[in-house]
Order: structure tokens, then C-alpha cells, then sequence
């Protein structure tokens, strides 16, 4: 709809993100991202959820290497990716 001004709601962006969270396109990352999500959105900073929401529209492939330790991400990523990290007790 032109002109449509409504917001998102901080719920509906929570839901929104859990769902593709889970439903990305390698198993793995799934569950990486799907179980951090389940447990830490909610308390994250309105900053890393800017970013977390970003960095769902990344490549899984990537998002693995980054998330695994074997690529740097982007530093723009660098603060929720080592929540994520921190999260799944990687590296």
C-alpha cells in the first residue's frame, strides 16, 4: 500500500527473525542460528538486532566460515557474530 507508515512491532520483528533464522538454506546453520536466536533475541541491543537481521541476508556458506572461525566476516558483523560465537562456545 503507497504511504503505509506502520512499523513493525519489536514481537513481530522477533518472529520474524526466529523464522528465518531457522529456515535458511544449510542444516547447520539452522541450528547455529535458529538456537541463538530462540535464546538471545530478545535481550539483544536494538543495534545487534539491526545487525543480526543484516547478517540473515548473507550467504549460509559464509555465514558458516565467519561463525566457525576459518573467514573473517565484515566488521560490521563483528559484534553479533561474537555473540553468536560466545553463545555456542565456539573458538
Amino acid at each position: 500500500m503507497a504511504g503505509d507508515d506502520r512499523v513493525e512491532t519489536t514481537e513481530n520483528r522477533l518472529r520474524r527473525l526466529r523464522l528465518r533464522s531457522w529456515h535458511r538454506g544449510i542444516c547447520e546453520m539452522d541450528l547455529i542460528l535458529g538456537r541463538f536466536a530462540d535464546e538471545r533475541l530478545a535481550g539483544l541491543s536494538p543495534e545487534l538486532l539491526d545487525a543480526f537481521d543484516l547478517l540473515l541476508s548473507e550467504n549460509d556458506h559464509d555465514l558458516y566460515r565467519w561463525v566457525g572461525g576459518s573467514a573473517e566476516g565484515p566488521a560490521r558483523y563483528a559484534e553479533i557474530i561474537s555473540g553468536i560465537r560466545a553463545f555456542h562456545r565456539i573458538g
